[in-house]
């Protein structure tokens, strides 16, 4: 019987790591016209089906900010203070908060994390694949509207380097070839795992070492959006979030300034291991293989019930962050998911002193 304790996802574990300062991003390969088809036929399948159902609700999807006094109403929990209007307040006895007329015109940034984990999924429909899908279709959406997108990408450095960081910035603007151009970043060749390393495999079982800090930590993604950020934006926080711990804390803080929306991308096989026989896991970060029997009813069992724990940590941790959750699996639909975040946008602004919402 196997009696080796499995780690709860199929990817790699995560350790701690740094910043890496000065980090020069990596040359685009050649990739002629791979973009601009692959943003064709995604307006062409995808953005076509959503444009009537995107013209309505357009104000209220994105939150902007806004000049023009709309209203005023009773103070409620978490208002912004800086809104209370005093002298109302005085006249009431209660304090009343202004409401403004949201601007159409907002900022969307992309925090994408493009770390080898990512590349885990079914051939042409990974999780990167997904990742580039949704990030391509909403930024074209917005930038159609005259809104900037802008991103950042974390874990697209060579693999070689003991630590990764941020190490590509994408600055906010509105058009279609800024679009591609982010595009074009996406589908650069991803990075190979490196190193028969020292750590967990997907498994969680190993002996040998890679270095320790290479592994994902989302961490300094999110605290580099903090200290560049400057302006209320609508955050979109691309990740499957395996990594290091502490990226709790930085995506709280993130979420009190902006609005924030966790997308987080999975593969079913993250959370239950087929009976397939004997099959060879490998660490998607530090290329560590590893031998397991999915015979084994006992070792699937601790698989799946590991994977249920870290589901409800990590669901727990996103809504006690103050950050909207939308969930992209490599069996869904793009048109679907886009469908879902739109009801979770709506559900959002008609209740925005509610808990966070999740759309699964």
């Amino acid at each position: 019987m196997n009696t080796a304790q499995p780690h709860p996802h199929p990817t790699a574990a995560a350790q701690t790591g740094r910043a890496a300062p000065g980090l020069v991003p990596r040359p685009l390969p050649t990739l002629p016209g791979q973009a601009d088809r692959l943003l064709r036929e995604l307006e062409w399948k995808v953005i076509r089906r959503l444009d009537g159902l995107l013209q309505g609700d357009y104000r209220t999807l994105m939150r902007g900010s806004g000049l023009d006094l709309a209203d005023l109403r009773e103070y409620q929990l978490h208002d912004d203070v800086r809104h209370i209007d005093w002298n109302v307040t005085a006249r009431l006895n209660t304090p009343h908060v202004r409401v403004f007329t949201e601007d159409r015109e907002m900022s969307a940034w992309f925090l994408l994390d493009v770390s080898p984990s990512v590349n885990f999924g079914p051939a042409g429909n990974a999780k990167r694949d997904i990742l580039t899908g949704f990030v391509a279709v909403l930024a074209r959406l917005l930038t159609r509207h005259g809104n900037r997108v802008g991103a950042m990408l974390y874990g697209a450095g060579p693999a070689s380097t003991a630590v990764r960081g941020v190490d590509t910035v994408l600055p906010a603007r509105s058009s279609r070839a800024h679009v591609l151009h982010l595009v074009h970043h996406l589908l650069a060749p991803p990075i190979s795992p490196v190193g028969n390393g020292a750590g967990k495999g997907k498994s969680g079982v190993g002996r040998s070492s890679s270095p320790p800090d290479s592994a994902t930590d989302l961490q300094w993604l999110l605290r580099s959006a903090m200290a560049n950020l400057r302006r209320r934006s609508t955050v979109f926080v691309v990740s499957d979030f395996i990594s290091a711990p502490g990226w709790e804390k930085p995506l709280a803080q993130l979420a009190q300034r902006h609005d924030v929306v966790a997308v987080r991308l999975l593969d079913p096989l993250e959370l239950d291991l087929p009976d397939v026989g004997m099959i060879t896991l490998r660490d998607a970060e530090t290329g560590e293989q590893l031998q397991v029997d999915t015979h084994d009813a006992a070792f699937r069992r601790r698989f799946a019930q590991l994977a249920a724990d870290r589901e409800a940590t990590l669901l727990h941790s996103l809504a006690a962050a103050g950050a909207d959750t939308l969930e992209l699996c490599t069996d869904d639909d793009l048109v679907d998911a886009l469908l879902r975040f739109m009801d979770l946008r709506r559900r959002r602004v008609q209740a925005p002193r509610v808990a966070p919402g999740r759309a699964a």
